[in-house]
């Protein structure tokens, strides 16, 4: 019985023709790397949202049903003496 290894290195080429699928498959936890003439030149991975994203501040918690950008940039020009 023969064992399928499976490659995570695929080709810029394979990569642009084929994107929706690899999306799906690092939607799914997979990882790539992708070469261009056999260099690596980036890494394709799931996205850790503890890692990438922090909250700053929870507008929901002033009203819950959000404040409006407008408002947001008035406060932040009144606050930096802009007008």
């Amino acid at each position: 019985m023969k064992t399928k290894i499976k490659s995570n290195i695929i080709g810029f080429k394979e990569f642009r023709e084929s994107s929706a699928k690899y999306i799906s498959r690092i939607e799914n936890g997979e990882s790539f790397t992708v070469l261009r003439r056999s260099e690596p030149i980036f890494k394709l991975s799931p996205v850790d949202d503890e890692d990438v994203w922090e909250t700053v501040v929870d507008f929901t918690e002033i009203d819950p049903e959000g404040v409006s950008a407008k408002k947001v940039l008035q406060a932040l020009r009144k606050r930096n003496g802009s007008n």
